[in-house]
């Protein structure tokens, strides 16, 4: 494939690229940016040999985001590094990942500095190579469909995180099977408030290459500065979590987003149907997904047609991904096609491990269709629990105890029973104080009772992942620390 930059810079010159801090770029522009930096990449980290992986800390910003894309015009790697996560978690990833340098954003010098005394790497800022002149480079002329075009870490919700290695097919077939669900208008601009070390980000920045694209690029979610960019900006799609949207609706504005707004795409887990409900109530668009790191964002989804009709669906395949169950009703969502990736990075067992005997990827993911073949996710296989021989999924329950107005958010995990083997605990956040008898009889009224949680234990807020995602690894921490027996 044609290297993808250079083909928007050459068939779309004045298209809008990117939008950052009120400044915009054409392809053309970013085009030209973009080979500068990557010049002045070389002149400091020197002439490394294709596929070299770098590791980069970087926050959404136009700098950022032009770093990432000059590795790739030099044929290089990024090693995309969450700088939310523990030094030790740094450490380890950095040395599973073998970079042969290390790019950061200089407001993370800190956090750079505490890594440059237990790595052997010498952090570059980004400052620095914007004071450098640059050398002439020769971009790489084609994206080769096979080399591997990014390395990230999957969030390490349920637990250890591993390094994804994702090829420029992936990313191809990904924006491919997207646009085909979603179609494309001729003046797309989607708004990236979520992080683009995390695949829902960088997927943004890949679509925009191959679709010829806008983005509008934020720093970080705020529901107030987004509102005002979603009435200010002709934003036409926003992908978002649950918690984004929950509080984008909290403050959705009586005159609406701009006429070109057409939908968000929601992933990231399970959102409560009565939020649905209310985004229908508004004429707000949404779709559901499903997707990983492993498959370079979305695999499933719902369009906007079916939207409305299938509330709490993930929807169906994409093109051109095959979906299948395990087992029925209920059982495993295995995967196949050009979107999975191939391996990773610190566990090549681990992934092939994965793969069944005739070559279907196990997603650890629990689903059930219902009659017209729309998929909907019950959980993960490691999350449910078996409680006195029967099988419990965490999110039937917390999709009951969602419709519960006091409720703001529920996490449900299974906790060691001496007689049962294993009953269900729920972590929430609410305003209110309940009383546990309020919390059971409201369950007992909507669940069987081995479905009822046995401990509620209310929190000011939940813990996430660096994709906003609950972190049930530390729910199950903060329990066996706090309130186990």
């Amino acid at each position: 494939m044609q290297n993808w930059l250079l083909k928007q810079a050459q068939i779309n010159p004045d298209k809008t690229a990117l939008i950052f801090a009120k400044q915009r770029w054409t392809f053309q522009q970013l085009a030209a940016e973009v080979l500068q930096t990557a010049g002045q990449i070389v002149n400091v980290a020197g002439k490394l040999p294709e596929q070299t992986r770098v590791a980069v800390l970087l926050k959404n910003n136009a700098a950022g985001y032009r770093v990432i894309l000059a590795l790739q015009q030099l044929g290089w790697v990024p090693l995309l590094l969450n700088w939310r996560l523990s030094n030790a978690e740094l450490e380890r990833q950095i040395s599973a990942g073998q970079p042969q340098a290390l790019i950061v954003d200089d407001s993370l010098d800190s956090l750079a500095d505490q890594l440059q005394l237990t790595t052997t790497l010498s952090p570059i800022f980004v400052s620095r190579l914007a004071a450098e002149k640059g050398v002439s480079i020769k971009p790489i002329a084609d994206f080769s469909a096979d080399k591997v075009a990014s390395i990230m870490y999957t969030s390490g919700t349920t637990g250890k995180p591993h390094g994804v290695k994702q090829t420029f097919q992936n990313h191809f077939y990904s924006a491919v099977g997207s646009a085909f669900n979603l179609g494309l208008d001729p003046a797309e601009l989607w708004l990236c408030a979520l992080p683009i070390f995390h695949i829902s980000g960088l997927s943004i920045m890949m679509r925009s290459l191959i679709y010829g694209m806008g983005v509008l690029l934020v720093p970080h979610f705020s529901a107030k500065t987004t509102t005002q960019l979603l009435q200010k900006y002709p934003v036409t799609l926003m992908s978002v979590v649950p918690q984004m949207l929950q509080q984008l609706l909290a403050i959705y504005p009586a005159n609406g987003y701009q006429r070109s707004f057409r939908g968000f795409l929601l992933g990231g887990g399970p959102i409560a149907a009565a939020t649905l409900a209310t985004c229908q109530q508004k004429g707000l668009p949404v779709v559901q997904s499903y997707g990983m790191t492993e498959t370079c964002s979305q695999v499933i989804a719902l369009n906007f047609t079916d939207a409305t009709q299938h509330l709490g669906s993930v929807g169906k395949p994409l093109f051109p991904m095959q979906v299948r169950l395990a087992e029925q009703p209920i059982g495993e969502i295995q995967l196949k096609g050009p979107n999975l990736a191939v391996g990773y990075l610190d566990d090549t067992a681990g992934f092939l491990a994965k793969m069944t005997a005739d070559g279907w990827f196990r997603t650890g993911d629990l689903g059930r269709y219902d009659q017209a073949g729309f998929l909907y996710i019950c959980g993960r296989q490691d999350e449910m629990l078996i409680s006195g021989g029967e099988n419990v999924f965490p999110q039937e329950i917390e999709n009951v105890y969602q419709q519960f107005s006091a409720i703001k958010e529920i996490a449900v995990i299974g906790i060691t029973d001496r007689k049962w083997g294993q009953v269900p605990c729920a972590f929430y956040v609410s305003q209110e104080s309940l009383t546990p008898q309020q919390l059971i009889d409201f369950g007992r009224q909507r669940l069987a009772h081995y479905k009822v949680p046995q401990k509620f234990i209310q929190l000011a807020e939940l813990p996430r992942t660096a994709s906003h995602k609950i972190s049930r690894v530390k729910l199950r921490e903060l329990y066996l620390r706090n309130y186990s027996d």
